[in-house]
């Protein structure tokens, strides 16, 4: 299966949306996080992505959680993986844990986010560079760095940005053993005094 480039996540995410025209489906309007979004805004050097990351579903104006993803989306979403030869799961909601949802997202990041239309029937929106470097130091702690590490140094925070990213991993972990790691995180990336105020 053949990785998702930029140009590849457009045009697949067009022929969802033309997909959904021809079969009559309802409009859906998708918050969308991780490699998928870093390449739509080019915020980093990767040159691709296994998959695109539902963060949620906007409904009456809010951010809510988009699982479980509706069956007719992902049977879409599978003939559109037969054509383009995407990923397997190429477009899901994995990321969307409940406690994102519980313990809140990032604040302010709805008024960042950068929308495309894939056709009348499919929105994406995109979350913005800050709103990357919270979810992104989160999942590096979480999933002992590897890509998500990668993209945190790409990113380049700044040290109020990675204070205010920390501050923001610890309201969805609290536990003593996840501060403990976090701090190991930012030492790495040359910022271990910021422990001490998380």
């Amino acid at each position: 299966m053949g990785q998702i480039t930029a140009e590849l996540l457009h045009r697949a995410l067009g022929l969802l949306g033309e997909l959904m025209v021809l079969r009559k489906h309802p409009g859906q309007h998708f918050v969308v996080c991780g490699g998928a979004s870093l390449l739509a805004l080019g915020l980093v050097r990767r040159a691709v992505t296994q998959d695109v990351d539902i963060l949620g579903r906007i409904d009456v104006g809010e951010i809510v959680s988009p699982r479980p993803l509706p069956d007719w989306l992902l049977s879409a979403a599978d003939d559109v993986r037969t054509q383009l030869n995407l990923p397997h799961d190429w477009l899901n909601a994995h990321v969307a844990e409940d406690t994102l949802f519980k313990c809140g997202l990032p604040d302010g990041l709805a008024g960042r986010l950068t929308t495309r239309d894939y056709g009348p029937l499919l929105r994406i929106s995109f979350i913005a560079r800050r709103d990357q470097i919270f979810l992104k130091l989160h999942a590096a702690v979480d999933r002992d760095g590897g890509r998500h590490l990668q993209d945190l140094l790409d990113l380049r925070p700044d040290v109020e940005e990675l204070l205010a990213a920390g501050r923001w991993t610890r309201t969805q972990d609290p536990s003593e053993g996840f501060r403990f790691n976090l701090g190991i995180m930012l030492t790495h990336l040359g910022h271990g005094s910021l422990v001490g105020q998380l």
